[in-house]
């Protein structure tokens, strides 16, 4: 048998990852960023946290380690997903790289003191914004904002982003803060009733400006496959 000839030219892309973490913060998406400082191509820029895959690593557990230690926030706070592989050639202007991108999703309310806290290494930015960020990340922001207003509207996946206990317009305006628009607060409850995915909570929201709200929860930790909106 005829052996194959080994090419020791062959060079490889290098892999990495990169994490878009999204939280609702005063009916506001917002977007975790960090200090990118890689010149001469990136001096003191906006980014997401990321970075290599380390050998032995899976590229979420990666993105776990990114998380955690760029973004300084606990991973175990956060739902993550798979969103897409970014692999135009040119992204990295230090090299061939390929970026598998993450969502992640966090209640802002679950958040410590310290991972709410603006620092000039780490920072909240509203996910909607026109400010050019290093590399390819505004794509990747646009992409993961659109997976999620996707997302919600045949999944229960909104859950990973509301705290744990809300009340139905707490709920209503978490859906339209994430989609952008209005939604049809009437024929939304009427399904979301039917749909019968949360439970009432013997507790009632009080001290603001309108009459006590009852409170509710998803019944279901796990993301469902449900037709919401």
């Amino acid at each position: 048998m005829k052996k194959e000839k080994i090419n020791n030219d062959i060079q490889f892309a290098i892999l990495a990852t990169d994490v878009a973490i999204l939280t609702l913060r005063n009916d506001e998406l917002y977007i975790k960023l960090i200090n990118v400082d890689r010149p001469p191509y990136f001096v003191g820029i906006g980014g997401l946290p990321g970075g290599l895959v380390a050998p032995k690593e899976t590229a979420l557990d990666a993105a776990t380690r990114h998380s955690k230690e760029k973004a300084h926030i606990d991973p175990e706070k956060l739902h993550m997903e798979q969103l897409y592989t970014f692999s135009d050639v040119n992204r990295d202007p230090r090299g061939r790289v390929v970026s598998v991108g993450y969502l992640a999703l966090v209640p802002w309310d679950s958040l410590s003191v310290s991972e709410q806290k603006d620092t000039k290494e780490t920072w909240w930015a509203k996910a909607i914004m026109s400010k050019k960020l290093a590399y390819d990340h505004n794509r990747i922001i646009d992409m993961a904002i659109s997976r999620l207003r996707s997302r919600i509207t045949y999944t229960t996946l909104i859950s990973k982003i509301l705290p744990k206990e809300f009340t139905l317009t707490e709920l209503e305006k978490s859906f339209e803060s994430v989609l952008g628009k209005d939604i049809d607060k009437r024929n939304f409850r009427k399904k979301i009733e039917k749909l019968g995915i949360l439970k009432e909570l013997d507790k009632m929201r009080r001290g603001q400006k309108h009459r006590p709200a009852s409170l509710y929860s998803f019944k279901s930790a796990s993301v469902r496959e449900i037709d919401v909106l």
